[in-house]
């Protein structure tokens, strides 16, 4: 049956048509945004997904960036203790020097004045940002340094922050506070440093400021060979010290740019899950966009065919 009101063929084609177009509109934002999950109208469950492993990705690069800064601090104090350690093991060869008979002592204590005063100025200068794990002024003993090492969300979607931790008991060198808690400020008893221990003379390498209870080490016209023996065996264990400091704090490093090159390789991975859940794959996307190019050309042409029937109908008047 033909009718004038009701085109059920152009009723028909337009519908399809309409579709059509809405399958081109999809495509075409798949192709322009290069997404084909845009927003939680196209997949609810995958957009949910990739929102939040997106945000928890932002929360990893601020997390590495935090790292990045640990990383400074940490190899600026292992750049001061390794200077220090140079410098101590000069001082024990000074002071092997003037176990010599003959030798001039006061002269040899000029040069270990230098030195000690190189040993200040390095353990100052090693801060950064201003944190400085090897010179202490404060009151308060500097403690156990936290760096920020990752974000985490277990199973049930609860977040927590990792920390790398480093106590700086190990490697605090000057303490003008509390000389007891520096490792050149502190006076060590030489005779308990003997195969068999004693007790005797304590001595103490750097006077920070506040001098602790024993001798500085320093050489005198009068110095006995058994003082500068004590002296050097003091000067030998804080060689020893120094050198354990800097190993524990090479860990450290060590441990950080290890977790660094973690968190930048979970990133990467996080990114490539992401980009399965929602990218679109445009090969694809192109090959459909145009076949929907040609249905909606097959379409208008069918639609136009559906509303030219009703002009037939006026021929059966003529």
């Amino acid at each position: 049956m033909s009718s004038i009101n009701t085109n059920v063929s152009a009723m028909a084609a337009l519908s399809t048509l309409r579709s059509i177009n809405a399958d081109m509109e999809k495509t075409q934002g798949a192709i322009s945004s290069g997404l084909s999950v845009q927003d939680a109208s196209d997949n609810a469950a995958y957009w949910s997904i990739a929102t939040t492993m997106k945000s928890d990705n932002k929360a990893l690069s601020t997390a590495q960036d935090a790292l990045g800064l640990g990383a400074a601090k940490a190899d600026t104090a292992y750049t001061g203790l390794s200077a220090t350690i140079d410098i101590v093991s000069e001082i024990k060869s000074k002071l092997m020097a003037a176990r010599e008979p003959g030798v001039d002592k006061e002269k040899i204590n000029k040069e270990l004045t230098e030195l000690k005063n190189q040993l200040t100025s390095t353990a100052k200068s090693a801060s950064f940002s201003g944190e400085n794990w090897l010179y202490n002024e404060s009151t308060t003993p500097m403690g156990t340094k936290e760096m920020v090492g990752s974000f985490t969300r277990d199973t049930n979607g609860n977040v927590t922050i990792g920390t790398l931790d480093f106590d700086t008991a190990t490697s605090v060198m000057i303490d003008t506070q509390d000389p007891t808690k520096g490792l050149l400020t502190k006076a060590v008893d030489a005779d308990t440093l003997l195969a068999t221990p004693g007790t005797g003379t304590s001595y103490y390498l750097v006077n920070g400021g506040t001098p602790d209870t024993g001798t500085e080490i320093s050489l005198t016209s009068t110095t006995t060979d058994a003082e500068v023996e004590g002296m050097l065996r003091v000067v030998s264990k804080i060689f020893d010290d120094a050198t354990d400091a800097a190993a524990t704090l090479g860990a450290t490093s060590k441990r950080i740019s290890m977790q660094d090159d973690f968190m930048a390789d979970l990133r990467n991975v996080i990114d490539k899950g992401v980009g399965k859940l929602v990218d679109a794959d445009m090969n694809e996307e192109s090959t459909r966009l145009k076949a929907l190019q040609t249905q909606q050309q097959l379409g208008i042409q069918a639609l136009s065919i559906a509303n030219s029937e009703s002009q037939n109908i006026l021929s059966l008047f003529r």
